[in-house]
């Protein structure tokens, strides 16, 4: 006995159905493993980002320790005389009576 074609489709369409559904709802779920919010670049974009931020952590860490020992010399206990004159020079444009002050022109 032959079978019809059309009858041996009409069987089959549910079972496709369910296949084509898998491989969309498969290849929605690959796209946003790699491309969405929480994706695989994502993580690499954090990745950078954290390995920035860790060398901007331990360039400020050693600037607040200089910053810190400053601070201890400075202390009003003892403070340290060759440092309060550092400090005066650079931030208050002091100068000793016997320094040599050279003034750079601008040239027009």
């Amino acid at each position: 006995m032959l079978r019809n074609p059309l009858h041996d489709w009409r069987l089959r369409l549910p079972q496709l159905t369910v296949v084509l559904c898998c491989l969309a709802l498969s290849a929605y779920f690959a796209h946003h493993a790699i491309h969405g919010r929480y994706g695989l670049e994502a993580k690499n974009k954090l990745m950078e980002r954290s390995s920035l931020l860790d060398f901007e952590i331990s360039s400020l860490e050693a600037v607040r320790s200089k910053l810190a020992r400053d601070v201890a010399l400075l202390s009003p206990e003892l403070p340290d005389a060759d440092l309060v004159e550092e400090v005066a020079r650079d931030t208050l444009g002091f100068a000793t009576p016997t320094d040599r002050i050279l003034l750079q022109s601008s040239k027009n």
